[in-house]
């Protein structure tokens, strides 16, 4: 039976002397005695061997790192854990070794590679091998930058700017590392860059008004006016970050080094000879692409689009709601009716596609035609009336009555009444149809005047008297005024020391003033007339009612002006 070999005194001696010198959370060499199924034995010389997790000898890919026979690393936890085991950590060591590293690259001013794990207040975690860090959302790009989304589950590199092992705090600097890229390149693609140039790049960052292209060192605005040639909201519609794109060069400030970029300039334009391809007048469809408060943008083809202005959505309805008369994405029907090829501008009409009820009204019916309608509305000018075609006809408030004055005449009529007009009036092209319910009755007025007959005498009792004229009853209903001017030859300064209140006077009728409801009445001309022998001065074939007809007509041409 073999003996076991006793230790010498000196092997005794030099183990006892390394363990008195060693002690917790120091780093010493162990060799690889044994590799079983889930864990590494290492001898470190020291009072036992050590079992160790087969994880802590893993490297990044999963693979073991280690063989029996290797000396590797390790940091003593402790010589004795109470049960006799000495306890030692890999994993520990290699902390160690990853902050030696890290201090040398700091020192050395190197940019490293890191992992961006997630987003914490102010900035981001990144992870520097088995050291964590801190990037500062301030230091991430050498321009502020307000969508950082692009970094996460990232490798990136980064300068480290400030690091301190007793806290475990790490801090670096993504923009410190782009700034300490090579300047001779980027100077070089300065060099080279030059307008109408077509260039790759790749998208680095999306902001609300563009998309900033790194073009190898240098970066450019691609503004989002330059995307597309059809109208977008935001530059994610047509690009991403990390997206390679092919890019023209639209202006190059070397001075500043600021770069603009086109991407809509690579295709070719369509609103090129567009005058030739939509004339005005022209009917197509179009899909509906945007919807605002003043009408809704129709794209015709890829690239153009055209609005149809609320006024041009419907024939009755000026104020349409252009959220309720289409839904984006909508196919419709669209005239084209104006366009603006040097601003980019095409009108287009819904409602031009349809009958148009103003016309077909003025196709069916003419002046002096008789109506009945419903009343829509009652303003303060007048009386809208429900007509075939879903149009209106106005009755205004000097065409109601005859008799009674225009603001008492209006509270005869109620909404929703069904009443009688007369077509006064028609002009399809400004969509107005005048009617009148008081030219549905002969006018008082007119019957007394040609009653009394041409240029009568007529006698009546004044009323009411002021400085300029005087009122004359003439019936019940009709009343007459003679002013100042119809009075004498001579100058008349204040009517009141010609005539008095309940005076009855005789004068001749000159004319009618069908808008205050009067008849004009003159002494001067009967005197004239009495000087001349009772005849008169006017054609011999003027009837009264010729003189009341051309009264009329120019009544009716007055108010047509101060309307």
């Amino acid at each position: 039976m073999a003996q076991t070999q006793t230790p010498s005194f000196a092997d005794l001696f030099e183990k006892h002397s390394q363990q008195l010198a060693s002690h917790p959370g120091q780093i010493i060499i162990g060799k690889v005695i044994s590799i079983e199924e889930g864990y590494v034995i290492v001898n470190a010389g020291l009072k036992s061997e050590a079992v160790i997790p087969k994880s802590q000898f893993l490297n990044t890919e999963g693979e073991l790192e280690v063989s029996v026979g290797d000396e590797t690393e390790l940091v003593l936890d402790a010589i004795e854990d109470g049960y006799g085991d000495t306890l030692l950590s890999r994993e520990k060591a290699k902390r160690i070794e990853a902050w030696q590293q890290l201090e040398k690259d700091y020192k050395a001013g190197k940019i490293v590679n890191c992992y961006v794990s997630g987003r914490v207040r102010g900035g981001f975690s990144v992870e520097l091998g088995l050291v964590k860090g801190f990037l500062p959302g301030s230091l991430v790009d050498v321009r502020p930058v307000r969508d950082t989304s692009f970094l996460e589950d990232k490798e990136i590199e980064v300068k480290i700017i400030k690091m301190d092992p007793k806290r475990n705090n790490v801090v670096v600097s993504r923009k410190a590392a782009m700034e300490a890229g090579s300047e001779e390149d980027r100077q070089a693609l300065l060099a080279k860059l030059e307008e109408g140039q077509v260039i790759k790049g790749i998208i680095k960052n999306l902001t609300d008004y563009g998309a900033f292209v790194d073009l190898g060192g240098v970066d450019g605005l691609l503004h989002i006016t330059d995307m597309s040639w059809k109208r977008i909201k935001h530059p994610s519609e047509i690009v991403n970050i990390g997206d390679e794109v092919s890019v023209v060069i639209l202006k190059f400030d070397k001075d500043k080094n600021r770069v603009s970029l086109g991407l809509k300039q690579m295709g070719d334009d369509p609103w090129q000879d567009i005058k030739n391809r939509y004339p005005i007048g022209t009917r197509l469809s179009g899909v509906v692409s945007n919807i605002t408060d003043y009408g809704a943008f129709v794209e015709i083809e890829t690239g153009i689009e055209g609005l149809v202005h609320v006024s041009e959505m419907d024939w009755t309805n000026k104020n349409a709601n252009p959220y309720k008369t289409v839904q984006v994405g909508d196919e419709i029907e669209v005239m084209v009716l104006e366009l603006d090829e040097q601003r980019r501008r095409i009108s287009l009409g819904m409602k031009q596609t349809k009958a148009n009820p103003w016309k077909d009204f003025s196709d069916k019916h003419q002046k002096g035609d008789k109506l009945n309608g419903t009343i829509r509305s009652i303003t303060d000018f007048g009386i809208f009336i429900g007509l075939d075609g879903n149009i209106d006809g106005l009755v205004h408030l000097s065409d109601i009555s005859w008799d009674k004055p225009s603001e008492e005449a209006i509270r005869d009529y109620k909404k929703g009444q069904e009443i009688e007009t007369v077509i006064l009036a028609i002009d399809a092209e400004r969509e107005r149809i005048s009617l009148g319910i008081k030219q549905l009755e002969k006018n008082s007025m007119a019957e007394y005047v040609e009653a009394q007959g041409k240029s009568a005498k007529v006698t009546g009792k004044i009323v009411d008297v002021d400085e300029k004229r005087a009122l004359v009853q003439l019936t019940d209903e009709i009343q007459g005024v003679i002013r100042a001017g119809d009075i004498s030859r001579n100058k008349v300064k204040d009517v009141r020391e010609i005539f008095d209140k309940d005076e009855e006077i005789t004068a001749q009728i000159i004319s009618i003033d069908n808008k205050n409801r009067l008849v004009n009445l003159s002494l001067k001309a009967l005197e004239s007339k009495t000087r001349s022998g009772g005849k008169t001065t006017e054609a011999p074939n003027t009837t009264l009612g010729d003189l009341f007809k051309e009264q009329l007509d120019n009544n009716d041409r007055d108010e047509a002006k101060t309307d």
